[in-house]
């Protein structure tokens, strides 16, 4: 299943949806292949490890997010997962992908540009030749402040910023600043981006998939 660019497995019950992926992966230039269910996806990457799986959370049987707990717990950071979704895109289901050791995650329909793009991202980090800003972003997280951190922490937790106000004794107003500085620090456009990248970071050092501990 190999080839030049690398090889990725689909894993989507919609027959077109599925197809789609497919083809929109092997005219960039990667392997793709494709299942409706969970069970055939394991068959097939446990003869054959691909760089990416892509998988959406609804399937048959086993659900795209047993999926990924499944493959995070046999091949740890051996494959890079991506989880698409069409009616669970809310910051909390992303959230929910990421605390299962989900890499990205994908509302649909998707853009077939950003599906490239996230795609070459992932293989490109496990073949060695990460370009992307992600390791410096990883970093960037020390830099934050201990108010800062605290502020992170608790939106990992699914905490808005009203939640965050009144545990830490503060006002909402406050709460945003210190949201816009933390998304400024590390590079990132979104809180979702921010709570992702604090939960790779855990992950990466504890070997666990569990929320932010403040320092």
């Amino acid at each position: 299943m190999g080839n030049q660019r690398g090889s990725v497995v689909v894993v989507d019950i919609d027959d077109a949806c599925r197809k789609f992926l497919i083809s929109v992966l092997q005219r960039a230039g990667y392997a793709a292949i494709g299942f409706a269910s969970a069970e055939e996806a394991l068959v097939s990457i446990a003869s054959e490890r691909p760089d990416v799986v892509l998988t959406d959370v609804r399937l048959p049987g086993v659900s795209g997010y047993e999926l990924c707990r499944e493959l995070r717990d046999v091949y740890r950071d051996q494959v890079a997962l991506i989880i698409i979704s069409g009616d669970r895109s809310e910051p909390f289901d992303r959230a929910a992908g990421i605390f299962l050791g989900a890499d990205d995650y994908l509302g649909k329909p998707v853009d077939a540009g950003e599906l490239v793009a996230r795609v070459w991202r992932l293989v490109s980090r496990s073949n060695g030749t990460d370009h992307s800003p992600a390791n410096g972003r990883r970093n960037a997280i020390q830099g934050l402040s201990g108010r800062e951190r605290e502020v992170l922490d608790l939106l990992a937790t699914g905490s808005n910023q009203d939640d965050i106000a009144q545990q830490l004794f503060i006002s909402p107003k406050t709460v945003a600043t210190h949201i816009q500085r933390v998304l400024t620090k590390l590079g990132v456009h979104s809180r979702t981006q921010a709570v992702a990248l604090a939960l790779r970071q855990d992950r990466d050092v504890t070997g666990h998939r569990h929320s932010v501990v403040a320092e």
